[in-house]
């Protein structure tokens, strides 16, 4: 199957690889062989100097281990934080239900002007996990993501900086009005309209299929998923009353989980790992 809506689209290596290890590479026995993950990559374009520099970025940033596999090959496993990364991750790349409205977590920072490179980091992170800035130093997301985002900090030693908050928002501005402003909602609705425009074709050429080739099934999935899973950290999951209406977010979402569902087992049988859970 040739998915039109990617055929200019970039899917960076070092992504895809992450992606790879997050759908089927972490349930597999032991270690991924690099001849593996050089296969494996070559179903969605990427060669095999790419697969190897790849790899060896996130090697060196900890997420890849070197290790044998029990036949001797040489392979690559997850480090502890790169599965700790993934298991976070799942709660939102693959939730279904809808959000409820649950009040909020203020992250009020003040970092010293003699480590100002930690400003940068921490606003990074905050807004790399769905964060919204309410004003200079005062960052607020759902309350919910409170666990994640404690954890996250306390592993980058940042959360000396930080003092976090519950609360609800009483005004003087409306609401819906005040999330419009603590977030870039045009730029999210953007990525959302961007990841229907390259997929959601893709679905409708699956629901008019009877079957489910695996290769086929694997390549589609994996970009999908690729595309699919920096999503619900730009979006955080606002509850729909705040939303402005027709939020493209539910019908990506829609196709994105019609797509997990028709495709992933499929997909696992090409990837040839067990990825029984």
């Amino acid at each position: 199957m040739i998915n039109v809506s990617d055929q200019h689209v970039q899917h960076a290596p070092r992504s895809l690889i992450v992606t790879l290890y997050g759908a089927y590479g972490r349930f597999a026995p032991g270690p991924v062989p690099v001849a593996e993950l050089i296969r494996l990559l070559a179903a969605v374009g990427v060669d095999a100097p790419s697969v190897r520099s790849s790899v060896s970025r996130l090697k060196r940033r900890g997420l890849l281990l070197p290790a044998r596999t029990a036949e001797g090959a040489a392979g690559y496993e997850l480090s502890v934080e790169a599965r700790q990364l993934l298991d976070d991750g799942d709660r939102r790349i693959y939730a279904t239900a809808p959000y409820e409205d649950e009040g909020w977590v203020l992250a009020v920072f003040s970092v010293p002007e003699s480590e100002r490179q930690k400003r940068h980091v921490l606003r990074s992170r905050l807004a790399g996990l769905g964060f919204g800035t309410a004003a200079p130093g005062v960052w607020i997301a759902p309350a919910r993501l409170y666990e994640e985002t404690r954890y996250a900090l306390g592993r980058l030693g940042l959360d000396s900086y930080v003092d976090f908050f519950r609360g609800e928002h009483l005004g003087f501005t409306p609401t819906a009005e005040a999330v419009a402003r603590w977030w870039d909602l045009a730029a999210v609705a953007k990525e959302h309209e961007a990841f229907l425009d390259r997929h959601a074709r893709v679905l409708r050429d699956w629901e008019r299929r009877p079957d489910t080739p695996p290769e086929a099934a694997y390549r589609d999935y994996l970009l999908a998923l690729d595309s699919w899973r920096h999503l619900p950290y730009a979006d955080p999951g606002l509850p729909s009353r705040l939303l402005p209406d027709g939020w493209p977010g539910t019908r990506s979402a829609a196709v994105f989980h019609a797509l997990h569902e028709r495709l992933r087992d499929a997909g696992a049988v090409y990837a040839a790992l067990d990825t029984s859970r």
